[in-house]
């Protein structure tokens, strides 16, 4: 049995077209750097570090304006640190939309990067929208399921964009697994097994000064789940995005492992998706000793894939009897006898 022809993913060779239509219909040319604005993510944060090195991988964004902290000293001292105008350092986020919007066109901000606690997503969301600015924002997309359908009708009224986080989906091997299920390389996807596990929760940090764990743990802070809601989260996109399929039904086990704590650090969940496949999704931040270990495998009838975050530059494609390794720029096929290098990218027949 061998996996049947497929055509390899190939990245565009331009990252962002200088005519990029909206989905509005306005047509917009683009021949400058995206002006991004930030909510939260100061030098005191974890996460708004992260956005901005993630935005200046392809020297097409840069951070313009902020209101980086709800503490006016380490709002300031961050603008400093980021080298923003001093007029643009805000000390709330109301004053950022309200006096962005009202410079020039060619000054103001194109969006806004919310990289907030969860309880502090949607006013700035909502306000971004109304004022007219696109909007990133990291998941959860809110706090409660009615305030992400307000923000998805403002959305429909506005025509401007919002864009949640999902950043495991942007690996290009990832990408490669994709077009393969696509394209029916697998045949009919029948099972899925996604697990994300981290250990840096083993301990109760909340209640050791660990600002991070205080208010991912906190329940009017970060929301009814804890583990699942961080990270099951993620897999349960990647299981998504790459198989196509949505999940219907689930049956899940959650957990709490460390006494003390209010919300979830583990939970074990049984999938069922549209098309009949099963699937099973591990989410765990006490698994002590992993850090970012999300890992995928799914199965169809003519053969698996297999893709790990902690080596997101290789695949393996599996049939009875063979495996291919795929990497950037090549791939390595493996026998009962030995291993054979295939060269460059090619189709496998």
């Amino acid at each position: 049995m061998r996996l049947r022809s497929f055509t390899v993913f190939e990245p565009p060779t331009e990252v962002y077209s200088t005519q990029h239509q909206y989905p509005n219909n306005r047509t917009s040319a683009m021949n400058r750097k995206l002006r991004m604005g930030m909510v939260g993510g100061g030098k005191d944060a974890f996460i708004g570090s992260i956005h901005r090195l993630a935005a200046n991988m392809d020297g097409l964004v840069e951070i313009v304006s902020g209101a980086l902290s709800i503490n006016p000293e380490i709002a300031k001292e961050s603008g400093k640190a980021l080298f923003l105008a001093e007029d643009r350092t805000y000390l709330t986020y109301e004053e950022m939309m309200e006096k962005e919007s009202r410079l020039p066109a060619d000054k103001r901000i194109d969006f806004v990067t919310i990289v907030t606690p969860n309880f502090a997503h949607f006013a700035p969301a909502m306000l971004a929208l109304e004022k007219g600015f696109h909007v990133v924002i990291e998941k959860p997309i809110t706090f409660t399921l009615d305030e992400a359908r307000q923000l998805k009708k403002k959305v429909d009224e506005t025509g401007l964009i919002l864009c949640l986080t999902h950043t495991y989906s942007g690996y290009p091997m990832v990408r490669q697994a994709r077009a393969m299920v696509r394209e029916g390389a697998l045949g009919k996807i029948r099972k899925i097994v996604v697990e994300y596990p981290q250990g840096w929760l083993s301990k109760l940090s909340e209640r050791e000064g660990n600002a991070q764990a205080a208010w991912r743990t906190d329940p009017k802070k970060s929301g009814k789940a804890g583990s699942m809601g961080d990270i099951g989260t993620h897999a349960a996109h990647l299981a998504e995005f790459i198989s196509g399929l949505k999940i219907t039904h689930l049956c899940a086990d959650l957990n709490i492992l460390v006494a003390g704590r209010a919300l979830d650090d583990d939970g074990n969940v049984l999938l069922k998706f549209d098309n009949g496949a099963a699937g099973v999704l591990i989410a765990s931040q006490v698994a002590a000793g992993e850090e970012n270990a999300l890992r995928i495998k799914i199965y169809g009838e003519n053969g698996g894939l297999e893709w790990a975050q902690m080596e997101p530059n290789t695949l393996i494609a599996k049939t009875c009897g063979y495996q291919w390794f795929f990497a950037l720029g090549s791939y390595f096929q493996r026998t009962h006898t030995g291993w054979t290098p295939r060269g460059l990218f090619g189709s496998l027949r």
